[in-house]
Parts: C-alpha cells; structure tokens; sequence
C-alpha cells in the first residue's frame, strides 16, 4: 500500500513540475541560482514528428571526464559547481545510459537482465525511499559493476526546500546506499533537473558531483516503446548522457525500448559506460 501511495505521489509531483522535468534536453536547469529556469513545455510526443531528430542541448558545459575547467580542489574535496554536467568526453563513440527514480522490483530486474545479457554498465540515480524498500537490488547494481547515484530520499522539488530539507533529503539516500551499494555515491542529480546553490553546495560537501544529461526520452510520459526507442537512436552521439526512468510509473515501455536501442547502438560501434572522475 505504501509503494502504491508512493507512486501515485511521484506521478503528481511529475505532473506539476512537466515544464522543469521535461525540459533536461533543452538545457533548462538552474544556474548556480536559488530558481530553476522554466522553459516551454516540450512537444507532444505522438504523431509523425515523434521521430524527429533530438536537436543539441543549446546549453553545453565542459566535459565529464577530461574536465579542464575551474582550479582543482584540494586533495580529498570535492568542488562547488555551479551547473551540472551534461556529457562526457572519451575516445570515439562513447555513451552514457541513465535510470532515474529506482529501484522497482517491478521493472528495474529486467533492465538490469538486459544490461547484463550485454555486458553493459549503467548508472541509476535511485530515490532512497525506493531503495530502503529494495536494498536487494542495489547489492546487484554493484556486483553487476554498475554506478548508484544519489536522487534524494522522496523526489521533491529542492528549489521549493531549505537547505536543512535539502541535506537531510541528500544525506539519508547516501546512507542506504552506502548500506546496500557498499560506498557512497560520488554523483547525484537534482529531481526534475531543478538544480540550486543549495544542491551544489551541500553536494560537494558530501563528495558528489552533479550530473544531468543531454538526450531526455521523456519515457515518464509513456509516450509509447517505438518512440523512446527513436529518441534514444535520433539523439545518439558520442558523449551524450541518456535519462530514462525505472520507476515512479509504469516502466515497461522503458524496459522493452531498452532491449531494442542497446543491441542497435552497440551494432553501431557506441561503447556504453559510466561516469568517470579523473577530472577531479
């Protein structure tokens, strides 16, 4: 029952922030500011213009890895942002798949069998409510080496909260995950890709480093499996970062988009991996 009540939460919370969590391809995240930026509501999904190309985030940070940005931080300290990474850099066709929301004993064991069929590693950004209820699956994510992520403990919107909501949100999913994954996680990213001073800040003191994305397959609006399927193929390219969710909804047209795109982008020479930190 509390699963359930749970869901029908995060499907509310999702309806009423449709114009910051849909926004991740346009680039619309809160720039070191207190406000997120709203951008216009994305084009509907259906309809022949489903397959069109993903057109580039006209919003673009230094890479992920190779990062030659701000001064080092000390030995040990992780610095303060002010924008979340969106891509990554690396040799030839390189690509990150992300999971949002999880884990759901529901959907994300077929993710993880499909990832593993390919010898895929993938990070997940799981909510710690979810994960204190499915410890289970976060001890796979780390013997299938995959990355676990911080996405706060209950989803909430962090441009709405205070800095004390914000680090108790933050540091009790570390703590699952630290309890289940086996380390603390070293990446977190902001629901709905609301981002604020707060969050960057009391990410680095807790060792994090903010990370967004660049392909958004808005696959939370079901909007049907060929269709994430297309978006995630029109918007492959080396370095993008691909949101999809595993939770807070009915998932199955993200699992069975999954066992499409995979084959066809390792078909296709892309080489899937995880974050890396040789920037910091």
């Amino acid at each position: 029952m509390k699963k359930d009540q749970l869901l029908t939460r995060r499907r509310a919370l999702i309806a009423g922030a449709a114009a910051l969590g849909a926004a991740g391809t346009a680039g619309a995240l809160a720039l070191g500011g207190d406000e997120p930026v709203r951008p216009a509501a994305p084009a509907s999904a259906a309809g022949p213009q489903a397959r069109s190309a993903l057109k580039p985030s006209a919003y673009r940070l230094q890479p992920l890895t190779g990062y030659g940005g701000p001064p080092r931080a000390a030995p040990g300290r992780t610095p303060v942002r002010h924008e979340p990474f969106l891509r990554m850099s690396g040799r030839g066709r390189t690509m990150l798949l992300t999971f949002d929301d999880g884990p759901d004993p529901r959907y994300t064991p077929h993710i993880l069998d499909t990832l593993a069929e390919y010898d895929v590693r993938a990070t997940f950004f799981v909510c710690g409510e979810m994960a204190d209820w499915n410890r289970k699956l976060l001890s796979r994510m780390a013997d299938d080496g995959h990355i676990v992520g911080n996405h706060t403990w209950s989803h909430p919107l962090l441009t709405t909260l205070g800095r004390t909501r914000i680090r108790s949100e933050m540091e009790r999913t570390s703590h699952v995950i630290e309890d289940a994954y086996g380390e603390r996680p070293q990446w977190f990213r902001a629901p709905y890709g609301a981002w604020n001073r707060a969050a960057f800040q009391l990410g680095a003191e807790m060792g994090m480093e903010p990370l967004a994305w660049t392909v958004d397959t808005l696959d939370w609006t079901t909007p049907g499996t060929r269709t994430i399927v297309h978006r995630v193929e029109d918007g492959a390219a080396p370095g993008v970062v691909v949101l999809s969710h595993d939770a807070g909804g009915d998932r199955s047209q993200s699992v069975r988009a999954l066992r499409d795109y995979l084959p066809q982008l390792l078909d296709s020479g892309y080489h899937i991996t995880v974050p890396s930190r040789r920037h910091a």
